[in-house]
This record gives structure tokens, sequence and C-alpha cells, in this order.
């Protein structure tokens, strides 16, 4: 049987990402160690936004929280690149948190990963100066009038798995008692 015969009988003639049926082709998972099942067959979406991070739509990838589970360690390896990429969308960051894979494939998923540029230039950091990254817990350090409603989050307010402002460091999204705010960094401190 040949390779695409095998990854097409694996895959349920699907994407083994996002589980399209069109234009599918075999994509060889970079920096594959020697012996490592590295070919996965994958649509051309999927191909193109992962071989040019500048067409990444992010809300494709929400099929991850799918094909994360694969028993295949080429897709679990895309799955956890691809996320770590998007993880400054928020959701991304939790799926990375549930995401288990053998510490080879892991090591496999973080070879020859270059840090997002863009990443680096805008750093949130709360009242005492520590950096805040994506899904972490804040607590409000004074109660905050939220706008656009009668609501005051209180302060020693716990807001869990916050998200980061791609475009200002000074702000920060979480929930409080159900319902998504901004929060100015100033007013938070990481527990």
């Amino acid at each position: 049987m040949s390779l695409e015969q095998e990854l097409f009988q694996r895959s349920n003639s699907q994407c083994e990402l996002c589980t399209s049926n069109d234009d599918l082709n075999i994509y060889e998972v970079p920096d594959s160690p020697k012996g490592a099942q590295k070919s996965i067959l994958i649509c051309a979406t999927c191909r193109e936004q992962i071989e040019n991070p500048d067409k990444t739509d992010p809300n494709h990838w929400r099929c991850l929280n799918d094909s994360m589970w694969s028993p295949v360690p080429g897709v679990q390896v895309v799955a956890w690149r691809m996320l770590t990429r998007l993880k400054r969308e928020g959701w991304p960051q939790d799926l990375l948190d549930m995401m288990y894979m053998e510490e080879d494939v892991k090591e496999w998923a973080k070879a020859n990963q270059v840090a997002d540029p863009s990443a680096k230039s805008i750093v949130h950091r709360d009242s005492n100066g520590v950096i805040l990254e994506a899904g972490d817990n804040v607590v409000l350090i004074k109660d905050l009038k939220v706008k656009g409603s009668s609501m005051v989050a209180k302060q020693g307010t716990a807001v869990r798995r916050i998200s980061l402002d791609n475009e200002n460091e000074e702000y920060i999204e979480g929930k409080v008692d159900g319902q998504q705010i901004v929060i100015i960094t100033k007013y938070v401190k990481k527990i």
C-alpha cells in the first residue's frame, strides 16, 4: 500500500486537521525525528495557512479542538504549533492547557520554533510590573465601574484566564460576574 493510500485510509479521506474533503494532499511535518510518522493528510486551506502565517484565519483553526486529540503524532505536532502561533487570540491557550502529548512528540513540536516577532512588540504588565500572558489569572486591586453598565467590579475579584489586547499593552480582557469586560492593567495584580 502506498503512503497516499495509507493516509487516505487512516484519515477516512478527510483533512486530519479540519475534516474537509476538498483538495487533500500529503504534508510532511517539518523537523520530524528519524522514524517518526511525519506525513499527514491536509486540505489546501490548512496548508496555505500553515505555510503562510499572513493568511492565517484564526476561526478556521477552531477545528483543532477536535483534531488535537488525534493519536497521530504528526497531527498533534501541527495542532500544537498552530495553537501556539494563535495563542494571542485567547481561546487557543485554553486548548494548549488541555492538550497532552508524549515528551518526545512535544520536543518535536518545539523543534525550530521561532518566536512570533509581533508578540514581542507589546508587553502587558500588571500594577507591580509583572509580565502578564494570555491565560493568566489576576485580581482587581481597586473597585472598577464597568462602562456601559451599572456593574461595579469589586476590589479583590479574581479574573481567570485573561486574554490580551493585541494592539494596546494597557488592556486585557476577562470575565467578571459572567460578563466579558476590558480591564486596564494598572488595576490588576497577577496571582
